[in-house]
């Protein structure tokens, strides 16, 4: 499980390097990691302080630090 989850957010730091700060669901959309593996792997980047989490309205915006 743990690879699962560090492998997802390797790919939500790499899509976010690559694009800049996006919605959650434009990058599971563009990555094809499903809806829980997102907020796993958010939650691993944001314990390694490593995202930033931007939320208006209905919409979670991710960034690096």
């Amino acid at each position: 499980m743990l690879d699962l989850i560090g492998d997802a957010a390797g790919k939500i730091w790499e899509y976010l390097d690559k694009n800049g700060p996006s919605s959650v669901s434009k990058i599971a959309t563009e990555t094809g990691i499903s809806k829980n593996d997102m907020q796993r792997a958010i939650g691993w980047l944001s314990k390694e302080d490593k995202l930033s989490v931007e939320i208006k309205g209905r919409t979670e915006t991710l960034s690096l630090k």
